[in-house]
């Protein structure tokens, strides 16, 4: 069996229509590159939400919420859970919330729960039970995670400035120190 490539083509899947879900002028920036992908593997199993900072492709299982720039749910994998991401791609089974400016399911995907989009497809042969409702922001209110910074804030070497109100409330005098046996 031939895998299917970690980036879709979506204005082929969608015609030459300039107006097309995936008509893009230039291509899109990924933060870390098309190479950085993270891949959930088809043995793997995980119980609990994952944020990304870039690509993931799912083709194992994962119960949880999946946070993301771009997110692929192989045609193998099953999620129970809901997906906040830029764009998705769904080719698996999904039980739960999609929230994403793209989204596509192809024709392999089996979605069962409702979809928050900017632009969807839907490819002939997809199983979509839920409520599709477009919005102009679907990530609104939903902080996608930033970059990860590699600079430590510095030290500051003056002490806090302490204020009248609590240097009254410090004792003017150390605890005593009880003498050890």
């Amino acid at each position: 069996m031939r895998s299917q490539p970690l980036t879709p083509n979506f204005s082929a899947s969608m015609g030459s229509s300039p107006s097309a879900l995936g008509a893009r002028p230039t291509p899109a920036f990924r933060p870390g590159g098309p190479s950085t992908a993270s891949v959930i593997g088809p043995d793997l199993v995980i119980q609990g939400n994952l944020t990304s900072k870039g690509e993931v492709q799912i083709d194992g299982e994962v119960q949880g919420d999946i946070h993301g720039t771009h997110i692929i749910i192989g045609e193998n994998a099953r999620v129970t859970g809901g997906i906040v991401a830029e764009e998705c791609v769904i080719r698996g089974h999904l039980l739960g919330t999609v929230r994403g400016r793209r989204v596509l399911l192809q024709s392999t995907s089996h979605v069962e729960g409702d979809i928050y989009h900017q632009t969807m497809a839907i490819e002939q042969g997809a199983f979509f039970e839920g409520k599709s409702r477009r919005t102009d922001d679907p990530l609104a209110g939903i902080a996608l995670p930033e970059p990860v910074r590699e600079s430590v804030a510095p030290v500051s070497e003056e002490p806090a400035p302490v204020s009248a109100a609590s240097v009254s409330s410090l004792p003017t005098s150390p605890p005593p120190i009880a003498p050890v046996a």
